[in-house]
């Protein structure tokens, strides 16, 4: 069948987004058909081999900020809350074997109630926030993948060719920490390490009165969902936010304003060892979308021309306007949900960055590789994550030397 030679705005408008609805349709049967796989993967004998209690190599952060290697007893708990990151590590002196382990698990009876006690305080310190790595150190890519991908199963296969392909572009891999706001993490992580210079939309003066501004023309915005927060009144949060987007501004200032590669990556990495700094600036990004998700459903509304992806944003039912899309989806980011595909347009957008994706359950398809967006413009740089499932993200670092030149 020929096409007509040309279409009315309307018409051609409808075409794209008939044409996006299948497309998204496309992309839920094929999340559906991986969970699948990866269940029945999961399942196996020869998939990931795992035990009840695992030694692993890692890096403790004492309060010196230095890393200090150490083994640690992984405690692997159900695959269900694996999925939600229920990690638990356990911190032993570096000459311990598995079976000392395993013999002082059984001496517990013969300790009283209160060094059981003392022991479960410490334990509790040391996951406070100077423990927790937000982004581990770098290890070889193809042997993160040896480690986590060694049976036979489609799937299992699939995810070592998607590595194979990655790793001809890059060394090593940062493993992100596995909560609700990874993709942010991710993300900015990798824009900061980056940085060589503020970008334009930091550099505008009303920068700083972005939350005033629109708290005053849209009152809905007073239900933000900031992160806990002791003793803090609904009346405060234009300047608790305003807080946020400055402390955002000021640090990627300074980082951008480092030469040294070396120092700029030190930097980053101290950063995102600063609970308190590193979870307001995922609340200053969140804004930041909402602020750009409004301009986009307002520009649709008068008649502009809007990139695709807004129309599939605005066509949920959760996310029908600004509000909704505040309500349902930007207030769980970080809470009891992450980023879903079309709000990793929105943070591009947002950003004004590229982000490329290497979605390598998508390995030997044209989606493997996945820009957000997917026609970005010429001058935004590009920031480039790794996704197993299009729900957590990790980063690939060291570029390899073919590749740079």
């Amino acid at each position: 069948m020929t096409e007509p030679t040309s279409l009315s705005a309307g018409e051609e408008q409808t075409q794209k987004k008939e044409s996006v609805a299948v497309q998204l349709m496309k992309h839920e049967k094929e999340v559906g058909v991986l969970s699948n796989e990866l269940g029945a993967a999961n399942a196996a004998t020869d998939q990931k081999e795992q035990s009840t209690l695992e030694i692993k190599k890692g890096y403790a952060y004492r309060s010196t900020g230095t890393p200090k290697k150490t083994d640690m007893i992984k405690s692997l708990v159900t695959e269900q809350d694996a999925s939600r990151n229920c990690e638990l590590y356990l911190a032993v002196s570096s000459n311990c074997s598995a079976v000392e382990s395993s013999e002082e698990s059984e001496e517990d009876m013969y300790r009283d109630a209160e060094e059981i006690e003392r022991e479960k305080i410490l334990l509790c310190e040391t996951s406070s926030s100077e423990y927790k790595l937000s982004v581990a150190p770098e290890m070889d890519i193809m042997e993160y993948c040896r480690k986590e991908w060694r049976g036979s199963t489609p799937a299992a296969k699939r995810m070592r060719k998607g590595y194979e392909a990655v790793a001809q572009k890059f060394a090593s891999i940062r493993r992100v920490r596995g909560d609700n706001y990874c993709a942010l993490r991710a993300t900015l992580f990798q824009a900061l390490s980056q940085a060589t210079q503020l970008p334009s939309w930091l550099q505008s003066e009303d920068f700083a009165m972005l939350p005033e501004n629109l708290l005053r023309k849209y009152d809905w915005i007073k239900q933000w969902q900031l992160k806990q927060k002791l003793g803090r009144k609904m009346g405060e949060i234009s300047d608790e936010i305003k807080e946020y987007v400055i402390l955002l501004r000021k640090k990627w200032k300074n980082i951008s304003e480092i030469k040294d590669p070396i120092e700029k990556q030190e930097a980053c990495d101290k950063l995102f060892k600063n609970e308190e700094e590193e979870y307001s600036l995922y609340e200053a990004l969140k804004f930041l979308m909402l602020n750009t998700a409004i301009k986009l459903y307002n520009d649709d509304k008068n008649g502009r021309r809007v990139p695709v992806f807004s129309w599939l944003l605005f066509a949920r039912d959760t996310s029908s306007d600004p509000c909704q899309l505040m309500h349902n989806h930007l207030n769980h980011i970080g809470h009891s949900g992450g980023l879903e595909q079309v709000e990793m347009f929105l943070l591009a957008y947002a950003l004004q960055y590229t982000i490329q994706v290497y979605r390598l359950y998508k390995y030997s398809t044209d989606e493997f590789i996945t820009l957000y967006p997917n026609d970005p413009e010429e001058d935004w740089p590009v920031v480039t994550l790794i996704t197993e499932d299009d729900r957590h993200y990790n980063i690939p670092v060291r570029m390899c030397q073919e590749t740079m030149l």
